[in-house]
């Protein structure tokens, strides 16, 4: 039996080293532990490999038990962990709808209040308003903390997913004291200690259809970070349903693109341009393909000053543009676009 656990160990040592997640590492020790078992089970008594293995199946049912325990454990910690954030920390000094600057505000904002273009009003504009960012992962991280730090007065992100190790290459609103907590938790964490001025409202949930149209109609505009074509097509139809503008943005590898989808100011909506999703294989995930790690904070800054701009009624956005960069040559471009005629969603 000793000899088992020292193999054990050395597999998960040897994993860890190599980089391999705990996922894989745990999935290498069920391996090794069925096959232990199918040993005691398969092999006759006094068998020396049974001998080896510990000689009985009983002592490793009870450590299996006992392992599920602790896991099953750790499992109600994380999760009770992460609803218990205090709520206290997340609420604003004042209210920001009302556009009352509270005291230390307007020094915080000064570089906002000297641009032409911003100012008082157009910072007053931004303490009144309200976004939502879908998606706390690669472009919503940036996006996020920039929003926050220009004084957007409620912010909401909405995101199912739990921090990774292998997300901290590039989704910058996450440390590794956050690996295995809620992605809107650790993102508002990150918030609150930026600008603690500012409402944050988390939502620990997928975007399904059934809430989608509900809590976008508490926002004032919209921000898709999202990496699957479903939930972009969701986003879309109740952005356009609502007649609230959305900032899109997405990225492979070395390459990321953004543009503003409104209908209601003559724009374009995204199935206008994507009017179908590519097939299975064109458009791999981050996982599969690989991206580079600051592409998304490129990205997710842009989604930000666009935000910005709309919010403000400053400058000119994206709407009927898409703007493209690659980073590999260091290059950008625009590319004009279209209402499409008949589109089933915002009517071309």
């Amino acid at each position: 039996m000793t000899l088992v656990l020292i193999l054990a160990a050395a597999l998960w040592g040897l994993g860890r080293l190599m980089g391999a997640p705990p996922r894989a590492r745990s999935m290498a020790l069920g391996a090794l532990f069925g096959a232990v078992l199918l040993v005691q089970v398969l092999l006759p008594n006094g068998h020396p490999l049974r001998e080896a293995t510990g000689g009985s199946a009983a002592p490793w049912l009870l450590l299996a038990g006992a392992a599920a325990l602790v896991l099953l454990y750790a499992a109600v910690i994380r999760r009770l962990r992460g609803r218990a954030r205090p709520e206290a920390e997340k609420q604003p000094a004042a209210p920001a709808r009302t556009g009352v600057f509270a005291e230390g505000e307007l020094e915080r904002y000064a570089r906002h209040i000297v641009l032409r273009e911003l100012g008082g009003p157009g910072q007053k504009r931004l303490k009144e308003a309200k976004v939502l960012v879908v998606g706390a992962g690669g472009l919503g991280s940036p996006a996020l903390l920039y929003l926050a730090a220009a004084g957007v007065g409620t912010i909401g992100v909405i995101d199912h997913d739990d921090v990774d190790k292998s997300n901290l290459q590039r989704q910058i609103a996450h440390g590794d004291a956050d690996i295995g907590s809620p992605k809107v938790f650790s993102a508002v964490s990150s918030m609150s200690a930026r600008n603690p001025f500012i409402t944050l409202k988390p939502y620990h949930r997928e975007l399904t259809e059934d809430v989608a149209s509900e809590l976008f109609a508490e926002y004032d505009l919209i921000l898709d970070g999202t990496d699957n074509f479903n939930t972009r097509y969701l986003v879309n139809r109740t952005a356009v349903a609502c007649g609230v503008p959305l900032v899109s943005a997405a990225l492979s590898q070395w390459e990321g693109q953004i543009s503003v989808f409104h209908p209601a100011a003559g724009a374009p909506c995204y199935e206008c341009i994507f009017p179908e999703a590519p097939a299975p294989g064109l458009a791999p995930s981050c996982a599969a393909a690989g991206v580079l790690g600051p592409l998304p904070g490129v990205l997710g800054t842009m989604m930000a000053v666009e935000a910005v701009k709309l919010l403000a009624d400053a400058g000119e956005p994206l709407r009927g543009r898409m703007l493209i960069y690659d980073a590999l040559y260091g290059e950008t471009r625009q590319i004009a676009l279209k209402r499409r005629p008949g589109c089933p969603i915002c009517g071309g």
